[in-house]
């Protein structure tokens, strides 16, 4: 899962959200330095993303990958659980989408939590940008993966599309939807249980 569930399945205390927001940012010494709320988010995240590696149906997920992609494939079905999750958000929460993500961003705003440089930085991209609100479009997950194409570009020094990989999604749509509609509430069980 990618950002949007992240923030969806934790407590609604901000620093929970946020560690479990930026679980793969904020990492070693400066993750010890957080907050408790903050580091409880950030072991839920491990739990989110050990479930959701391990799930029979996220593996057929990847399955529907195309193998240009397959490397990535993991990568590419948690961005493109979240625009599932996005483009279905009343099945899941009361709370429109829009007031979730504002109510969030407000939350950030108003937190007297200090973070690192580089959890700051992405923190107020979210923000600037609504990225948690940009998954609901086609043109909102393109731009998620274009963004982790050029970090693994700049980490790698080889160039990464993984945008291209919309077209699996598009080409496989109904046997993605089929898979998250099963797999998701197993994952908000799984998450409420271990909280």
């Amino acid at each position: 899962m990618n950002w949007l569930a992240h923030v969806f399945l934790s407590e609604p205390d901000v620093e929970f959200r946020l560690g479990n927001l930026l679980a793969d940012i904020v990492r070693g010494e400066e993750l010890r330095r957080m907050s408790a709320g903050f580091q409880r988010g950030a072991q839920k995240h491990k739990q989110i993303d050990a479930f959701t590696d391990s799930h029979p149906l996220v593996k057929r997920s990847r399955s529907r990958v195309s193998p240009e992609f397959r490397r990535f494939s993991g990568v590419l079905v948690d961005v493109f659980y979240d625009h599932l999750l996005a483009t279905r958000w009343d099945r899941y929460s009361p709370i429109v989408l829009d007031a979730f993500t504002a109510k969030f961003y407000a939350d950030i705003e108003s937190s007297k939590l200090e973070l690192p440089a580089s959890a700051r930085v992405t923190l107020d991209r979210i923000i600037r940008h609504d990225l948690l609100g940009s998954y609901r479009r086609i043109e909102g997950v393109e731009r998620s993966l274009r963004r982790l194409s050029a970090y693994l570009s700049s980490r790698w020094n080889r160039e990464f599309a993984l945008e291209k990989g919309v077209a699996d999604l598009i080409a496989h749509r109904a046997g993605f939807d089929a898979d998250f509609a099963e797999f998701f509430p197993q994952l908000q069980a799984a998450a409420a249980a271990r909280t």
